[in-house]
């Protein structure tokens, strides 16, 4: 009777044994499963650099090359242009970078995006999202090395530049009026009278009127074909590449026997101004054997035509249009086709640090326009010199390129890094502005102004 009796003593024990186990084993079974899902969740999202968005740290100030101050303009200047509302009320006037970023429109839009990408960057910075941290937002004026102006103002042109009745002038006019005004009213502005002021209007009628007000600014541009030198020249502003609309040619191997196109150009033939050189240039080459010179455009399937011609041409012809620069020059980079640039007022990006003449060739308008120099100049260049061309163009590319997240020494940081490179000058200009600020009337204690009058008295 006492072994029958014991049994069920020890059974209780054994089900609270066997339970226990059961539960750790399941804890370190989640456990292991979870872990695994984190791995593969970092697998989808991680960024280009190594962080998690929203997980990374953010970046630090005193290590930065370039510290900025970015005005905090409603959405209406900036993201508001791409349809983005800030979430519920008093949301802010920014977008959390850190996940999905509002999208930028397509097409021929993109070649004049700039301000978009920069923007994103600096936010990256402060919201703690994957960026080089080459550039930081910094919340003092003083702290900061440059100040920056965050209007789309290529997006505003393309979007709102039409006049729609019963409105008597343009939502991008309006915009840029709104902004003068927003600048004559800071403390900022007045201090420097806006030289340590970064300005974008990368398309060449982006602030078509607000321009010659912005003068002390700092312009990020795509060339200077449509300012005065009084207003815009290299001394104290920078050019931007444009983003390039083909896509890039990865794991590129088509080397000189695999492009049977010796010379390559497909756009609009006739231009106005310093463009006219194009004409004269496809009455000189149409006829030319291994040559393809033809109009060509974005609509229909322009952009796949010309991805696939610049992939299978060994040189691709860049001429100056409207204005001195164009997209082209970058789809020939990204195509890996040798640009052949005949644009005698172009200025090109970063030149002060990248050497153009190891991987494209740059050919004066009046030189060009000669019988059969051209065709001689490129017939000339033997395989081993196209080769080593080409292998530097797959070395540049990645200075070239826009994206989000930024990644070091893309085009993003090769513009902050420009910009730096200016605030020696800009410190220059700032100090001597202040010579004699101790016998006038301090302008930071002034009352803001109730219009742009005074920008307007800043003319050159």
């Amino acid at each position: 009777m006492a072994a029958a009796g014991a049994a069920p003593c020890r059974s209780p024990l054994a089900w609270l044994f066997a339970l226990a186990a059961a539960l750790f084993f399941a804890s370190w079974y989640l456990l292991l499963d979870s872990a695994a899902a984190a791995r593969a969740y970092q697998g989808l999202r991680l960024g280009a650099g190594g962080r998690l968005p929203g997980l990374g740290t953010k970046c630090d100030p005193a290590r930065a090359l370039l510290r900025v101050y970015m005005y905090d303009l409603p959405p209406e200047f900036h993201f508001g242009l791409l349809d983005w509302k800030p979430p519920g009320f008093g949301g802010g006037v920014w977008p959390d970078v850190r996940g999905a970023v509002p999208e930028y429109p397509g097409g021929l839009n993109l070649q004049h995006s700039i301000e978009y990408w920069l923007t994103l960057d600096l936010l990256a910075s402060e919201q703690g999202a994957p960026t080089p941290c080459a550039a930081v937002r910094v919340r003092r004026h003083a702290d900061a090395d440059v100040v920056f102006v965050p209007f789309f103002a290529s997006l505003s042109f393309n979007r709102h530049s039409r006049v729609v009745p019963p409105a008597r002038d343009s939502e991008d006019r309006a915009l840029q009026r709104r902004l003068l005004e927003f600048l004559a009213a800071r403390p900022e502005w007045r201090r420097t009278g806006g030289r340590d002021h970064v300005v974008l209007a990368h398309h060449p009628n982006g602030m078509l009127d607000a321009r010659y007000r912005l003068w002390p600014c700092v312009f990020v541009l795509c060339d200077f074909g449509r300012y005065p030198p009084s207003v815009a020249n290299l001394d104290k502003d920078v050019i931007a590449p444009y983003r390039h609309v083909v896509d890039n040619f990865a794991n590129d191997t088509a080397g000189y026997d695999d492009r049977p196109t010796l010379l390559y150009f497909q756009g609009a033939i006739y231009r106005k101004d310093g463009g006219s050189i194009r004409q004269e240039l496809y009455y000189l080459l149409k006829d030319e054997k291994d040559v393809h010179f033809s109009f060509g455009s974005v609509a229909g399937n322009g952009i796949e035509q010309a991805t696939q011609g610049m992939r299978a041409s060994k040189f691709c012809l860049n001429i100056a249009g409207d204005t001195p620069s164009s997209n082209r020059l970058f789809d020939s980079i990204v195509s890996h086709c040798v640009p052949v640039i005949i644009s005698d007022e172009i200025e090109l990006p970063f030149e002060d640090v990248l050497v153009y003449s190891k991987f494209s060739i740059i050919v004066r308008g009046a030189d060009a326009v000669k019988k059969g120099f051209l065709m001689n100049l490129i017939r000339g260049i033997s395989r081993e010199e196209w080769t080593l061309m080409w292998n530097w163009l797959k070395e540049v590319e990645k200075h070239f390129e826009y994206q989000y997240p930024s990644q070091t020494d893309d085009a993003v940081q090769m513009i902050w890094k420009t910009i730096a490179r200016k605030v020696p000058s800009i410190r220059l200009k700032v100090n001597r502005l202040r010579r004699f600020s101790r016998f006038e009337t301090n302008r930071t204690n002034e009352s803001p102004p109730h219009s742009s009058s005074w920008l307007q008295n800043q003319a050159p």
